[in-house]
């Protein structure tokens, strides 16, 4: 029996490539701290743009009150460079801006998870790959592009005689009402769902994509119908991937500036009926910002103001939304 003790094992050399060092690892503590400046950054930017746009749009605020310019009514410009002498209200055009992007949403949503749910579940794969880069092509048309074919080609042709049926049947109820001029909040809502559709479809369908094979087979096992697998298994499970890209569509479609100016009719006034013209903050801003006085930029400024407390809250509405209905279904992704 031997009674030699074994030798220690030799210390471990640094592998060539490797960032260790005898002082130990100092990688961590440098991607920590330039992924901890990048979101700071972030954050700086957006304070400075919130606190120079309502520092700008001080004077308007303070000579019609916060809640009386964003109820106001009347848009009416003054010229003098040193105080406010016109009379400002954002209600139009915040009107606007929610009715066009509740159209859009109203009709994209629906769209994008049908067109999803085709590429996903139903379509042949012959067909899916090419229909679904048609769809995400969609998405890289510049919205002039939108615009001027809404405008010169949509609206006279298919638009305009839709509205005639739709006043036609439906002038009695008060959304409806006449005179249809083309132009206006339908109009504009029904581009603006164009315009989002690509991007929620792309989101729903990565989303529908990657539910467990699994609980669908487990479905099918028990003797549930396609519809009844994609209505009561998948739709569910995907609830909250849905709602974000209802999210994102949202957002650009408050935020859509060029083709809501082609085809919103840009009235400064309001009207209940979905044919009625009006402006929304955003086409209202590119309309007149070239041309106006110092005045009306200060007001101009506050209008940008609006558009971001708007914005603000709605994405704080819908992640509400979200996270009470996570709680009632117990989803963890929300």
């Amino acid at each position: 029996m031997s009674t030699e003790a074994p030798e220690a094992p030799a210390p471990e050399e640094p592998r060539r490539g490797t960032l260790r060092s005898s002082k130990g690892r100092y990688a961590d503590p440098l991607f920590k701290w330039a992924v901890a400046a990048c979101g700071t950054i972030v954050l700086v930017l957006l304070a400075l743009m919130v606190i120079r746009t309502t520092s700008e749009a001080w004077p308007v605020f303070v000579k019609e009150g916060f809640f009386g310019f964003l109820t106001g009514e009347q848009w009416q410009s003054g010229n003098s460079r040193t105080e406010i002498t016109g009379t400002y209200g954002a209600w139009p055009f915040i009107y606007g801006t929610l009715v066009t992007s509740a159209i859009a949403i109203a009709i994209a949503l629906p769209l994008a998870i049908m067109v999803a749910f085709y590429l996903t579940h139903l379509a042949p794969r012959r067909i899916a790959k090419p229909l679904s880069y048609t769809v995400e092509l969609l998405a890289a048309v510049p919205s002039v592009i939108f615009g001027l074919w809404g405008l010169h080609w949509f609206l006279p042709n298919v638009l305009r005689p839709f509205f005639e049926f739709l006043e036609s049947v439906l002038g009695w109820f008060f959304l409806f009402e006449g005179p249809i001029r083309g132009v206006g909040y339908l109009s504009a809502g029904i581009v603006l769902a164009i315009m989002i559709l690509p991007i929620m479809t792309a989101i729903i369908r990565e989303v529908i994509a990657v539910h467990p094979i699994d609980q669908r087979m487990a479905a099918y096992a028990l003797g549930s119908t396609r519809w009844e697998v994609l209505r009561k298994v998948v739709l569910p499970a995907s609830f909250s991937g849905i709602v974000a890209a209802a999210m994102l569509g949202l957002g650009r479609a408050l935020g859509e500036t060029i083709a809501v100016l082609m085809l919103i009719g840009g009235s400064q006034s309001w009207s209940t009926s979905l044919f009625g013209t009006g402006s929304s903050m955003a086409s209202h801003i590119a309309a007149t910002f070239g041309e106006a006085t110092p005045e009306s930029r200060t007001a101009l400024m506050a209008i940008g103001v609006a558009l971001f407390l708007v914005t603000m809250i709605v994405n704080i509405l819908a992640r509400v939304i979200v996270w009470r209905l996570g709680r009632m279904t117990g989803d963890a992704a929300v």
